[in-house]
């Protein structure tokens, strides 16, 4: 039986899709085991100046993140979430992509540096004079991963350290 060329290019290009959109799928991973933090950097960013001129502080993180296991790793989300020590509630947060192309076994990206949108600010008082002040209080930091339609998994805290960094 001679089937015409139209039908035979439509079942052609119906596979080529089906292995395109399976290409696209990756194998989810278990995110903490296989990503390691490294070089990690707490501090106070200057975010500048604010309505009426007050210096502002926010706390910030720099970390990257070194793939530890035997397997590609890609898509992952990261997520900074900032609290006051003591404090339960959510002070400030960083949503974002850590990784979108696959990083290699080995591989480390490159560094990921996350503000809070929160902070202090200092109507008159210098910058290093803000993180002295009595009322001042320190925070901490906790990163989580995500790959996928898995749930955000915590895979570190760090305090984050009275000292001014620099952009």
């Amino acid at each position: 039986m001679n089937v015409p060329l139209w039908r035979r290019m439509g079942g052609i290009s119906l596979l080529l899709g089906l292995l395109l959109a399976l290409s696209g799928c990756t194998r989810n991973i278990d995110v903490i085991a296989a990503l390691e933090p490294v070089d990690v950097v707490t501090g106070w960013f200057d975010a500048g100046l604010v309505q009426g001129g007050k210096n502002k502080l926010v706390p910030t993180v720099s970390l990257k993140l070194r793939n530890r296991s035997a397997d590609p790793v890609q898509r992952v989300y990261i997520q900074a979430v900032f609290r006051r020590v003591g404090e339960m509630e959510m002070w400030g947060e960083h949503l974002g992509w850590a990784i979108r192309e696959p990083l290699s076994p080995g591989g480390t990206t490159e560094a990921l540096v996350m503000h809070s949108n929160l902070g202090y600010t200092g109507d008159g008082v210098g910058r290093m004079d803000m993180l002295q002040h009595s009322q001042f209080l320190d925070a901490k930091v906790e990163v989580y991963l995500r790959q996928g339609s898995q749930t955000l998994t915590k895979l570190a805290e760090y305090p984050v350290q009275r000292q001014l960094l620099r952009p």
